[in-house]
């Protein structure tokens, strides 16, 4: 039976330590390593342990009896945290490590909210139980009280055969029928290990388990364990189907690691990206950065490939399907500042290979300026990337201030007209243009009958809509949450011609937004407070000049919460602020709460300054033909002169 396991964690929770210990104990590594002694397993690019952080999701292979697990040590720390979503996709189960000294953190209720996103049946495991300020029952308290009321404690020995008499009656609270046999005294062991089983993937049961992961206290107990709460079933005899969500290279060699959700991958499978094929030259199991080659993998599998350029994180291979977008998205940008004599364009080229590698960096290349500005989730992130340019590509880049990530929208539903008909050209297309619920994005829906256009050419018009973010009026940043309904358009049987769609289709998308109300939109966090009652007012304070709101106040005799809202550019330095006025007594807890109205937007479009009449990418105006020259029509006067105006 395969099964991969994820470790997740707030950094310097233990996480990497308790990976070595679950690994040593299962015979996967010789020797324990040490965070501190920069000489773990997992961490074993020279970045990590130099910082002593988790930066890349590195997987390992270990068998406990039948079962070969793939353990995935993940990211703890938040401007890593799209790594550690991508690896959460493929996990089958969790650990979560919470300090029995700090307790639930922030970024632990993210990593919480994540995996119950995705359905990933979670197990906790409190670390650090040896340490003076350890406090078991009060972690214990707060997982319940933040996560889940079922969380449950494991602090006897589980068997298949010996089930102690809390987790019994535990149970049989939460089940009537192991109730009746639990009250007449003849509820089996097997029967609550196989529910137990059940509850766990159905995220009503989440066992905790204690221990100390540096002092190997807990650890074997929890490897017996684990064989009996976790099972997998995968089919292996369908077609093949595999997610990626990793690419490294090898040198000059591109790896694409994906799991097998169902199916049986061999070499020499070969797999259609557009009009092109590839096939699968070589398969690796990687432990670490360590490998063995095999000639085939089966569902439940975590391996690497060789010979697929086209496959992208997130794909999953054998199935048409689009792939599920991520949840964590990067909030920042940043310029990329270079004086080295390499041209700017063969720098553009790495950018886009670590783009390759990590998605969210959104590499974006300004035309008119020369200019390279990529996604971010924080700065340490850009540090790390300066670090890995000077490692692998001995590339001196700085970067500029970082920036927040803008959006604009419409609050007023439109037709949008394009038409394109310079000399031997021809396209027109007609676009309804709503706006949809916050979060939603762009979609599309077609009500353009073939009467009236092809359906090649419908097809061509949503592509074209899709094919790349596009500019807004306001500042330029891209637009979100539309819905496009393409109501009609027209074509030429002699004249259209490949591009003559997309130069139609901008025009008609620009056109619509020139008659809409435009609104700026702008990243909000999600935040969540506590602190001694002493510093209600403050916080209260803070929270409202920050332009955040936030629910009634959590009140108990000793400390306050506050849930709420605020955005991301006046409360992402915050963090430092709040620990420094409650002597670190307090807790923030940040995570991405998605786009929302511009709390300054008359600031913000004066600071940006966008003229959108002198965009290179974008005109509102369309191109009509008379007498052998075409001529511009601008775009409060394009309705009138469209072909398809009936």
């Amino acid at each position: 039976m395969y099964k991969t396991i994820g470790v997740l964690a707030h950094v310097d929770a233990g996480k990497t330590t308790f990976s070595e210990q679950l690994l040593y104990h299962t015979n996967s590594i010789q020797a324990r390593g040490r965070v501190d002694h920069q000489d773990t397993f997992l961490d074993n690019h020279a970045i990590e342990r130099a910082r002593g952080i988790t930066i890349f999701a590195e997987q390992a292979r270990m068998q406990i009896g039948d079962d070969i697990y793939t353990l995935i040590d993940t990211p703890g720390h938040i401007d890593f945290s799209p790594e550690m979503e991508r690896a959460i996709r493929v996990m089958d189960y969790a650990i979560i490590i919470v300090s029995a000294v700090e307790g639930v953190q922030g970024h632990t209720e993210t990593v919480w909210q994540l995996l119950r996103q995705y359905h990933v049946p979670t197990l906790f495991f409190i670390n650090k139980i040896d340490r003076e300020g350890a406090d078991v029952d009060a972690v214990m308290a707060q997982l319940q009280k933040d996560c889940s009321d079922d969380v449950l404690l494991i602090d006897e020995p589980l068997r298949a055969d010996i089930v102690p008499s809390h987790m019994k009656e535990w149970l049989a609270e939460r089940d009537e029928q192991l109730l009746d046999a639990f009250l007449a005294d003849t509820l089996e062991n097997h029967t609550c290990v196989t529910r137990l089983q059940t509850m766990m993937k159905e995220e009503l049961a989440f066992p905790c388990f204690i221990g100390s992961a540096l002092k190997d206290i807990g650890i074997k107990e929890f490897l017996i364990q684990l064989p009996l709460l976790t099972e997998t079933h995968y089919k292996k005899e369908e077609p093949f189907h595999g997610e990626v969500f990793k690419i490294r290279h090898d040198g000059q060699q591109r790896l694409t690691f994906m799991k097998a959700l169902q199916g049986t991958l061999h070499v020499r499978d070969d797999f259609t990206f557009g009009e092109t094929s590839e096939k699968v030259t070589e398969i690796r199991l990687y432990n670490g950065h360590r490998f063995e080659t095999t000639q085939e993998v089966s569902a439940g599998e975590i391996f690497a490939v060789k010979g697929l350029s086209q496959a992208k994180i997130g794909d999953i291979l054998g199935n048409s399907k689009s792939p599920q977008p991520y949840e964590l998205v990067p909030t920042l940008q940043a310029k990329v500042q270079y004086l080295g004599q390499q041209h700017i364009k063969e720098v553009l080229k790495i950018f886009r290979l670590l783009e390759a590698e990590e998605p969210s960096l959104r590499v974006v290349w300004h035309e008119k300026f020369q200019e390279i500005h990529v996604h971010i989730m924080g700065v340490i992130q850009l540090e790390v990337l300066s670090e890995v340019l000077k490692e692998r590509f001995t590339l001196t880049v700085t970067f500029g201030e970082p920036k927040i990530l803008y959006m604009e929208t419409i609050a007023s539903t439109v037709t949008g007209y394009g038409h394109f008909e310079p000399l031997k050209h021809y396209a027109e297309v007609h676009l309804r243009m709503t706006p949809t619920t916050r979060g939603t994005g762009n979609t599309f829906a077609n009500a353009c009958h073939a009467d009236d256009l092809s359906v090649g050419h419908q097809r061509l018009i949503e592509k074209h809509l899709f094919e790349r973010e596009h500019h807004g009026l306001l500042t330029g940043y891209p637009v979100t949450d539309i819905h496009f309904t393409l109501l009609t358009g027209s074509a030429h049987i002699k004249h259209t011609e490949g591009g003559d769609f997309r130069e139609a289709t901008f025009r008609a998308l620009r056109q619509g937004l020139e008659q809409a109300e435009n609104m700026l939109l702008e990243p909000y966090y999600r935040f969540k407070l506590k602190a001694p009652n002493d510093f209600i007012g403050r916080m209260m304070t803070d929270i409202q000049q920050a332009a955040g709101t936030f629910d009634a106040p959590l009140l108990t005799e000793e400390q306050v919460i506050l849930i709420g809202r605020a955005p991301v550019a006046t409360f992402m330095s915050y963090s430092t602020v709040f620990a420094a006025y409650t002597n670190g007594k307090g807790s923030l807890s940040l995570q991405f709460g998605g786009y929302d109205v511009c709390h300054n937007t008359e600031e913000i479009i004066a600071q940006i300054a966008y003229d959108k009449n002198a965009d290179p990418a974008y005109t509102s105006s369309s191109i009509f033909c008379a007498k052998g020259k075409g001529y511009s029509i601008p775009w409060h006067e394009a309705q009138a002169a469209m072909h398809c105006i009936k």
